[in-house]
């Protein structure tokens, strides 16, 4: 699995700050109780996990674990901790670290989709107005394609009007996708091989398609998906709105 630079940072940043920060606290380990020195890691892998993800925070978590108890657990410079009580601080490191980690992880997740679902709700207000202003249905329809290539990062977008010729896999109204007809597990299998299909309706009448061209291993989430749906509808309006001359082979 490939993950986003941001993520692949927070990793590299999970192996390393706690030890670095550990390091910088060597000419305090003598003078300061060891709860304190945890308190300090603590802080370091909730901003790892904030950068990152819950991978990237539970790594941090093992690693503030492990360089406390080698370099600020007595006796030093040995994974061997010999007072109950720095025992106990280093598990609580790693269990806090690894609660923490988890919510810091969820907040971020939220922010995600609190800015995701502003994006998609612009995209689909901006089609709604284009159509109603617009006396050219192909200008939605290049918008529609447009948006359909950004939020499914797909490698590339088509419509067809009125066409109807094979059997690609389709995305349908609901968000799932069918392939001869039955199911496909987008989740677990990715996207199918091939275009994609998305039909375009208005009023109840089929007008066209949009044929997706996807990248493998880039699933769109389910709330995106149908987004791209309401998106191709609007298309699907403008098209019928503007006459059956349109509604062609």
């Amino acid at each position: 699995m490939r993950f986003p630079l941001r993520d692949r940072i927070a990793l590299g940043a999970a192996l390393i700050a706690p030890l670095a920060v550990a390091l910088l606290l060597l000419p305090l380990r003598s003078g300061m109780a060891s709860a304190d020195l945890a308190l300090i890691l603590v802080v370091v892998v909730v901003a790892v996990a904030a950068m990152g993800n819950r991978l990237a925070g539970a790594l941090a978590a093992l690693s503030a674990a492990v360089w406390f108890d080698f370099f600020l657990a007595r006796p030093f410079e040995r994974f061997s901790i010999t007072s109950a009580n720095d025992i106990v601080t280093a598990v609580l490191l790693l269990a806090v670290g690894l609660a923490v980690s988890q919510l810091a992880a969820h907040a971020r997740r939220l922010h995600v989709m609190t800015v995701v679902d502003a994006g998609l709700l612009g995209r689909i207000h901006d089609t709604a107005r284009l159509a109603q202003s617009t006396g050219s249905p192909d200008a939605v329809v290049d918008q529609v394609s447009r948006h359909l290539v950004e939020i499914l990062r797909l490698r590339g977008c088509r419509f067809e009007y009125g066409s109807l010729l094979g059997h690609p896999a389709r995305l349908e109204q609901d968000g799932t996708v069918r392939v001869d007809r039955k199911p496909w597990d987008i989740e677990q299998l990715g996207w199918p091989e091939g275009e994609i299909e998305l039909r375009a309706s208005g009023a109840g009448h089929y007008v066209g398609r949009f044929m997706l061209r996807p990248n493998p291993g880039l699933v769109p989430s389910k709330q995106v998906r149908l987004v791209a749906v309401t998106l191709a509808d609007d298309a699907g309006a403008a098209l019928d709105t503007a006459g059956p001359a349109l509604d062609t082979g």
